[in-house]
């Protein structure tokens, strides 16, 4: 068990964040199978011919070289530092690494699980490691995980504003305790149930940087080493549909009762939304979001409430029920 202990000052501190390359980061785990669990057969059928032909004809197989179970090498992905956080945020700090640090922890990488293929040393012992480095997450990025960004992030987004929703209404405690089941707040502490991490953490004023992440999924890291700051990653709400077969791609009774994209996005109104994030999480038009927003509205299964500068949607009680009734709850 690991406990973060915080006082009132850092409740104050805590922030959400998102990262790009940290999903970036975990995503190649889980294709070069050295972190986390299999992809489901869909991705992987999609991701893996790409995956395989950066590995022939790109650096990637250096960059894995700095993965290994539970470690890897920070500075191939930073600190994130806002919800606006972009993956050109991200390579542009990775690019202003300096080389002695790098070399640092390429050093600590290679000590754990040594690597042999003379082409992938001599990027690593590079003067320009740093930019290669850098250049090569720029391509996997883009080849792997950008034309599904919108999306994630999307779902990232809706689950900072479930958790803020919570912290308003309830308290932290109520906030901690559904980040995942691992987690909870007890007597002035954030607890996390994680295998062969023991011992109390003391945030020491400075808050705690909260992750939502897609890729982490099932799992929850907790990072606690410097250049990270006190730090709790878990999988984002509404995730798990990503790995599972989509029930909500076929809504049954409910899409002949009400229309297929609309019982779609009353099944995705189980939090707080805009009609962007909601276009984006369902690869749906705007403007029909929009429309079909309205129709529910009307009926009675949504309503709508302003925050910040943001019109969200939620579903009502009776839009609840209908949302339970279709999938059998």
């Amino acid at each position: 068990m690991l406990r973060f202990r915080a006082s009132a000052e850092d409740l104050i501190a805590s922030r959400f964040a998102i990262s790009p390359l940290f999903e970036l980061d975990n995503l190649l785990r889980r294709l070069s199978r050295r972190g986390g669990r299999p992809l489901p057969p869909d991705w992987a059928e999609r991701l893996r011919p790409v995956y395989q032909r950066l590995r022939r004809d790109t650096e990637l197989d250096a960059l894995l070289a700095l993965y290994s179970p539970g470690h890897g090498a920070d500075f191939v992905a930073p600190p994130p530092r806002s919800l606006a956080q972009t993956v050109q945020d991200d390579l542009d700090t990775v690019r202003t690494t300096p080389l002695r640090l790098a070399r640092k922890e390429i050093a600590g990488c290679l000590a754990r699980r040594p690597a042999s293929d003379p082409r992938v040393l001599s990027i690593l012992r590079s003067r320009m490691v740093v930019a290669r480095i850098a250049d090569v997450l720029a391509v996997a990025w883009h080849e792997l995980l950008a034309a599904d960004w919108i999306r994630l992030r999307a779902i990232l987004e809706r689950d900072v504003v479930h958790r803020a929703a919570l912290l308003s209404r309830e308290g932290w405690a109520s906030a901690i305790d559904g980040l995942d089941r691992r987690t909870r707040w007890r007597d002035g502490a954030i607890e996390i149930g994680l295998r062969g991490e023991h011992g109390t953490v003391d945030l020491a004023g400075d808050g705690l940087l909260l992750i939502p992440s897609v890729f982490v999924w099932p799992a929850v890291a907790a990072l606690i080493e410097p250049p990270w700051p006190k730090t709790v990653c878990y999988p984002a709400r509404g995730v798990a549909a990503l790995w599972e077969p989509d029930a909500a791609a076929d809504p049954g009774a409910l899409g002949d009762l009400v229309g297929r994209s609309r019982a779609r996005l009353l099944v995705a109104l189980d939090s707080p939304a805009s009609t962007t994030q909601l276009a984006r999480g369902l690869a749906m038009a705007p403007g029909a979001v929009g429309d079909h927003l309205s129709v529910l509205r009307r009926a009675g299964l949504c309503d709508r409430a302003r925050a910040g500068r943001s019109v969200l949607y939620r579903r009502t009680p009776l839009g609840d029920a209908v949302a339970a009734g279709a999938k059998g709850e």
